[in-house]
């Protein structure tokens, strides 16, 4: 009898998987878990237009309808704590054993934690629907929040507190917001959104101190300056979830390490998602770990097919976006992969930088402008990443000349 497909993470990555196993025709047992109360639901709006809601709700992947009328079994408010390799079933929190034929690890990644002491009840992070929740209920005016990190989650969580009419300070150690994979020039029209609504931004000083007297937090900057808040939102990235695989003696390398196929060590485990590394062979198998809700989508896909026998590689470009004050951000590849940059301005402000490896191939494109502005133009450029193209740098900075045109040639 079939031991059936077991998944551990029931988010965006897992919900996706379970759905496919079914879309592709598998009739076996297929089991969900997640150690939240909820139905698998979406994040990204969790930083963005949830947070800014009067009544914040999830977004669900799928309802408990759904889940039923496909035989689809949710285990929820449980962890798995063991994988038993050799008889390959799951051990979960509350004692029960669950068999597998093929196991899928989606277990995203977790809030990097600040490593100071002082930190207390009025220091949070942003990863769950009641982590949300909570945050939801200091946003609003008369309130004062720091935002540590100038990432995308940060700067997202700081346009929702102003909607909100909170005061808000965003605290970023390096010397610019956006540090990881935007290009300064794009970085600095975010900035300065940022400052014309109010935030005040300050870069290029770490924390000297923490004290939280679960009333108010109070920070200490190294150049002496004191910050006072109702709230510090920490955001100052995310680390994969890895310690079932580790124990399981699995491969870790910067998260679950994976083949393009999104098979670990262990012939019969997979992981996708924000938990593992893969090689992407648009860069030359460089091996990457994406946090972004595309690639959760398309590598849970991606792993419900390899564990029914496709050995299909994954192959899409990573694509990233954000929005903030009407501003769309969107990128396609790996910008850091890029030596040279050709600017292409489409009029209202909005432009894109093609990133160029040093054969001329494009590798990235980054784009900024209110709306969809950048939307198709971004889409086209993944397109051309994916085909390794090496477009003429003029054509690129040309409006006259249409992307889609180069993607023909």
């Amino acid at each position: 009898m079939a031991r059936g497909m077991v998944i551990i993470g029931a988010g965006e990555c897992g919900g996706r998987a379970a759905l496919a196993l079914r879309d592709l025709g598998y009739d076996g047992p297929v089991t969900l878990v997640g150690d939240e109360p909820h139905l698998p639901y979406e994040r990204p709006p969790l930083s963005k237009e949830a947070m800014a809601s009067d009544a914040p709700e999830i977004k669900a992947i799928a309802s408990d309808a759904v889940l039923v009328e496909r035989s689809i079994r949710h285990i929820h408010s449980v962890q798995a704590v063991a994988i038993d390799r050799a008889a390959h079933r799951v051990r979960l929190s509350d004692g029960s054993v669950l068999p597998y034929d093929k196991l899928l690890l989606a277990t995203g990644s977790t809030p990097r934690k600040l490593p100071m002491p002082g930190l207390g009840v009025r220091c949070v992070y942003l990863r769950t629907f009641a982590d949300a929740l909570a945050i939801r209920g200091h946003l609003g005016a008369g309130n004062r929040i720091a935002v540590i990190g100038g990432g995308f989650i940060g700067l997202e969580l700081a346009a929702a507190a102003r909607k909100l009419c909170a005061a808000v300070t965003v605290i970023e150690a390096q010397p610019r917001i956006l540090m990881r994979g935007v290009p300064a020039e794009i970085a600095e029209i975010i900035h300065q959104a940022h400052v014309a609504e109010g935030v005040d931004i300050v870069c290029g000083q770490g924390i000297a101190s923490i004290a939280d007297d679960g009333r108010q937090v109070y920070l200490t900057l190294a150049g002496g300056r004191e910050i006072s808040a109702d709230l510090a939102i920490i955001g100052i990235g995310a680390v994969p979830v890895t310690g079932l695989a580790a124990e399981a003696g699995l491969t870790i390398d910067n998260g679950i390490a994976v083949d393009a196929e999104l098979r670990s060590s262990d012939p019969d485990i997979f992981a996708a998602g924000d938990c593992c590394s893969f090689p992407l062979a648009v860069y030359g198998g460089r091996r990457v770990r994406l946090e972004a809700w595309r690639n959760a989508q398309e590598q849970g896909a991606l792993a419900a097919k390899n564990m029914l026998g496709a050995g299909e590689a994954h192959a899409a470009v990573p694509w990233f976006w954000s929005d903030q004050y009407g501003l769309s951000l969107q990128i396609a590849g790996l910008s850091d992969e890029g030596r040279n940059t050709v600017r292409r301005d489409l009029g209202d402000g909005a432009f894109i930088l093609f990133h160029l490896a040093e054969d001329g191939r494009l590798v990235a494109a980054s784009g900024i402008g209110p709306g969809n502005a950048v939307a198709r133009d971004i889409r086209l450029a993944e397109m051309l990443i994916g085909k390794r193209a090496k477009p003429a740098p003029e054509a690129l900075g040309s409006q006259a000349v249409k992307l889609k045109s180069l993607l023909a040639a």
